[in-house]
């Protein structure tokens, strides 16, 4: 598990500074901006990776949520995901985002 740091985007423009996922990654949310994050992923490897932001709510049952995955396809697939403020969890001040697929695999992570 690693921690993503976040970078600003403003008007002069930002600088990306892509680094390699682990199966789960955390933010805290010291890392998000006002409306969230944006994370840019990008595959270069030969297996498509599934993203999944872990949902913290609770059902009235008190199941998890279950989040949709979103589909990084192979070589030179890249997907932006929103992150919205509502994937933190109020327990721990994290939101955790999890890679089917690592190798070859990095990420941008944005404030928003």
């Amino acid at each position: 598990m690693a921690a993503l740091t976040s970078v600003s985007v403003t008007t002069a423009g930002g600088t990306p500074a892509p680094v390699a996922v682990a199966s789960s990654d955390t933010i805290a949310s010291t890392q998000f901006g006002a409306n969230g994050c944006m994370l840019r992923v990008i595959n270069a490897g030969g297996t498509q990776d599934s993203v999944t932001i872990s949902d913290p709510t609770l059902t009235d049952l008190g199941n998890a949520g279950t989040p949709t995955a979103v589909v990084v396809p192979i070589t030179t697939g890249v997907r932006m995901i929103l992150i919205p403020l509502s994937a933190i969890n109020p327990a721990t001040g994290l939101a955790t985002v999890n890679h089917s697929f690592i190798t070859t695999v990095t990420c941008e992570l944005y404030r928003i």
